[in-house]
């Protein structure tokens, strides 16, 4: 180990670093987090060592995570890993996960993946939204079962009297 990676006797890295008049590895990540703010979150820019540094991982944790399919970095054509910042978010979350919350792999894989599912239906949900306040027709129906269309606003009797108007989900 190089002087500037060994640990001070009873402290981490960072404090050792902040004993040398340097800045800990997290204050360094944060600043180049900062840097990058103009930067796409999924622009795939970062190598293994900056993603590893800003994320507070060792780049051998960021290659285990990638085999066990927890982060899915890009590659470059000599198939290099390219992280992006919403990867480094991720890895912070599974660090979170892991240390804080006391899940083990296997769970976090299952909670990246149920997230990512439920951000995918709320896409979808919002997609439909969008498309049912943007139509300019209402349904009405008798208890019969028939089925008038009519336009937004106006009350639509049908033949057989009865009325339902939809009115679409309320906004919370």
């Amino acid at each position: 180990m190089t002087p500037e990676r060994r640990a001070a006797p009873g402290g981490s890295r960072g404090e050792a670093a902040a004993g040398r008049g340097q800045r800990p590895a997290g204050e360094r990540a944060q600043r180049r987090t900062r840097a990058h703010l103009g930067l796409n979150p999924d622009a795939a820019v970062l190598t293994i060592s900056v993603a590893a540094e800003m994320a507070g991982m060792h780049a051998q944790t960021l290659r285990q995570y990638d085999r066990l399919g927890l982060v899915e970095p890009r590659r470059t054509a000599g198939r290099g890993r390219r992280y992006s910042l919403r990867d480094v978010a991720q890895l912070r979350e599974i660090q979170r996960l892991s240390q804080e919350e006391g899940v083990n792999l296997a769970g976090v894989r299952h909670i990246l993946a149920l997230r990512a599912e439920l951000d995918r239906v709320n896409a979808e949900f919002e997609a439909l939204r969008g498309r049912i306040a943007s139509s300019s027709r209402v349904f009405t129906a008798s208890s019969t079962g028939v089925v008038v269309a009519g336009p937004r606003g106006r009350r639509v009797r049908s033949e057989a009297g009865a009325l339902v108007l939809w009115q679409g989900s309320r906004q919370h």
